[in-house]
């Protein structure tokens, strides 16, 4: 178990789609500064990651966040927030049955009584990658005081029809295989990197030992180490969340809603990603002007696709120096 992991339990909290649940449990790290002693970062984990963003041995985002590093820890305090559900906390009582429950906006939500919970008033920045970066904008909506700087990375305010297509193939991957969380991944992987990045990596190299091409091993190996680490229910719950995206779901149209963001918005796209394309992002953009949001947006060079945002580390760095 992971002692570093803190719980809180969030009392009687209704869905978005009406849905009753008397606890929700949910587990969160810090890290760098004593909390209220430093401004405070949140990050927001993507798909299939979890609260430990800066662990010294397997934070999945140290290369960022870490001492003397771009989010400094001997400057700031990280919180980071596992999404209800993610499995992460290692109990099976906390797993989502109903997933079709939840929305990214009650992710949204859960996160902003959290921090009212640790009497977080004020946020630096929300530092927030991929589906994070979905759950960012919906925060910058809901509570517009919050943060500084909304910061998402390879993301968007919304599930595109591109997003969808996906994930109901995950979907339908998820329900009829026989190594469900296995072959989903391995498909996932291929949106999440690019044919110029399998080039590089592989050149169509040859692992002698298995007697398959490299890049199939990688792939294989890809579906084994998320298969030993992550619950069928909590991969169909995220990905589910996935295709909840939407900050416009009810609220009127997209420069409407973003005239209630009172953060500075920095759009974060990567110019070879397969998965949230960089056009959307600066589509987005230009709609935030419309809606005279105080925004940018910076695009990282990469020919490895939306998992730039976690290979591209010193490109962020210098995206992002001016924030931190």
């Amino acid at each position: 178990m992971n002692k570093s992991l803190q719980h809180k339990t969030l009392k009687d909290y209704t869905t978005l789609v009406g849905v009753h649940y008397a606890n929700i449990e949910l587990s969160y790290q810090l890290f760098g500064q004593p909390l209220h002693s430093a401004p405070i970062v949140l990050v927001n984990h993507a798909l299939t990651g979890n609260s430990d963003v800066a662990g010294t041995h397997t934070g999945w985002w140290k290369g960022i966040v870490s001492p003397n590093n771009l989010v400094d820890t001997n400057k700031y305090t990280v919180l980071c927030i596992d999404i209800p559900g993610n499995g992460y906390d290692g109990k099976p009582e906390n797993l989502i049955d109903d997933i079709k429950s939840f929305t990214a906006r009650d992710v949204a939500q859960l996160f902003g009584l959290l921090l009212q919970e640790l009497e977080i008033t004020k946020l630096h920045a929300i530092l927030a990658g991929s589906l994070g970066g979905g759950i960012a904008w919906e925060m910058a909506v809901l509570f517009p005081n919050l943060a500084e700087y909304i910061i998402p990375i390879a993301s968007d305010w919304k599930a595109t029809d591109w997003i969808l297509a996906h994930n109901k193939t995950q979907e339908q991957i998820l329900m009829n295989s026989k190594k469900p969380v296995h072959d989903a991944r391995m498909m996932a992987m291929l949106f999440y990197r690019t044919a110029a990045s399998f080039k590089q990596k592989f050149n169509r190299t040859q692992n002698e030992a298995l007697g398959i091409a490299n890049v199939e091993s990688w792939l294989l190996h890809h579906g084994y180490k998320l298969e030993n680490r992550f619950e069928l229910k909590a991969y169909k719950m995220v990905n589910h969340l996935l295709s909840t995206l939407d900050i416009t779901e009810g609220r009127g149209s997209f420069v409407a809603v973003a005239q209630k963001i009172k953060a500075h918005v920095i759009q974060i796209g990567i110019d070879s990603d397969f998965f949230f394309v960089p056009e959307e992002n600066r589509e987005t953009h230009q709609l935030l002007q419309q809606a005279g949001v105080d925004s940018v947006y910076k695009e990282i060079k990469s020919i490895h696709g939306h998992d730039g945002f976690l290979v591209e580390d010193t490109q962020l760095k210098e995206l992002l120096k001016d924030v931190f």
